[in-house]
């Protein structure tokens, strides 16, 4: 199963898990250099919910946040390496520089910020 989806296809398989009643949590971040701090949080984080949303700052965005020279992974790269954790469900990767748009449009049940 291909856990890296665009905001469209992932409401779509949302939309199909809120009808099994599955709780759906959402977080986000830039994840550049993943570190183990990140994945114990991660892995908290799936305990509040069924699904674990993770959507992914874009390169573009990375560095708008964090400086010319970030980000140091390429966002497929740090997507995939993300995707391997077994208790994230889901990720997506959006070019905005805060998560709004993408929460208002999915409209997870529980947000996880760390």
């Amino acid at each position: 199963m291909n856990k890296i989806l665009d905001r469209k296809t992932l409401l779509e398989k949302l939309n199909k898990l809120r009808k099994e009643n599955k709780k759906i949590a959402f977080t986000n971040g830039c994840f550049d250099i993943l570190h183990v701090g990140h994945v114990r949080y991660l892995r908290e984080a799936k305990n509040t919910a069924d699904v674990l949303v993770l959507a992914l700052n874009s390169d573009s965005s990375v560095q708008s946040i964090k400086g010319e020279k970030r980000p140091l992974v390429p966002e497929e790269e740090r997507a995939e390496i993300l995707a391997a954790l077994e208790f994230i469900d889901f990720v997506t990767i959006f070019p905005e520089l805060t998560p709004l748009e993408l929460i208002n449009y999915l409209k997870p049940d529980i947000l996880i910020k760390g």
